[in-house]
C-alpha cells in the first residue's frame, strides 16, 4: 500500500528533467539579473510588491471597496474581479497541492507559508498579477494611461518572486499563463450588470438589519 502510494507521488523522468533544468537555470539567471541595479531596486521593495499582490488583502479590500462604494454602475466590475480572485486562489492551491513542489529556498517573515503557499508551482502572485493587470486592459478596460503603470506593476511582482527566491522561472511563467487563462474564462462568465446588482442587494438585505439593498 505505502509502495503504491510513493509511486502515485513520483514525478515522471521527464518531469523530473524539466524541473531539474529549471532550478539550474533559476540559479544562474537570478544573479546574472542582480547585476543590474533597477532590479537590485525591485528587490529591495519585494516585501511591498508581495503585499501588493496577496490573496488574502486583495479579498478583503476589494470586498469592503463594494461594501463601501455602494456605486450601480461599478457593481459589474467588482463582483467579475472578486470572482476572478477567488477562481485564482482556488485553481493555484489546487495545483500546488497536486504538484507539491517545494521552493527554491525557505525566506524568513514572508507573508504566509502555511497549507498549499508552502509550495511553489504556479507562482500565486504571478497568476494574480497577471489577472488583475488583464482584466482592467482586456476584459474591463481602464483609461490606457493607468495601462503603463499597472503592467510595470504587474511585471514587477512576476520578477521580484524570482529575486527574493520565492520561485523558478517555470513557476512565474506557468503562473502568468494561468493568469491569462483565468481572465479568458472570466471574460466568457462575465456577469451582467443586472445580475451583479441582484447579487449585491441580496446580499445586504440578508446581512443588513431591515436592509432593502443597497442603492
Amino acid at each position: 500500500m505505502e509502495k503504491s502510494v510513493k509511486s502515485k507521488r513520483q514525478k515522471s523522468k521527464f518531469l523530473q528533467f524539466i524541473l531539474a533544468k529549471d532550478e539550474i537555470i533559476t540559479s544562474k539567471f537570478v544573479p546574472f539579473m542582480l547585476k543590474f541595479e533597477p532590479l537590485k531596486a525591485i528587490q529591495v521593495h519585494s516585501k511591498a510588491l508581495e503585499l501588493s499582490c496577496d490573496g488574502i488583502v486583495w479579498l478583503t479590500i476589494w470586498t469592503a471597496f463594494i461594501w463601501l462604494a455602494s456605486k450601480k454602475s461599478l457593481y459589474q466590475m467588482q463582483i467579475n474581479l472578486l470572482f476572478g480572485l477567488i477562481l485564482d486562489i482556488i485553481i493555484t492551491a489546487l495545483i500546488k497541492a497536486a504538484v507539491r513542489r517545494r521552493r527554491p529556498s525557505v525566506t524568513k517573515n514572508v507573508l504566509s507559508t502555511i497549507g498549499p503557499d508552502k509550495f511553489s508551482f504556479p507562482s500565486g502572485h504571478a497568476s494574480r498579477s497577471v489577472f488583475i493587470t488583464a482584466f482592467f486592459i482586456i476584459v474591463h478596460p481602464i483609461y490606457p494611461i493607468f495601462w503603463p503603470p499597472l503592467m510595470v506593476w504587474c511585471f514587477c511582482v512576476c520578477i521580484s518572486r524570482l529575486l527574493t527566491k520565492r520561485h523558478f522561472i517555470l513557476d512565474s511563467i506557468c503562473g502568468s499563463l494561468l493568469g491569462l487563462m483565468e481572465v479568458f474564462i472570466i471574460s466568457l462568465l462575465y456577469i451582467s450588470e443586472e445580475y451583479a446588482i441582484a447579487m449585491i442587494n441580496s446580499l445586504s438585505r440578508d446581512h443588513i438589519p431591515g436592509g432593502g439593498g443597497i442603492e
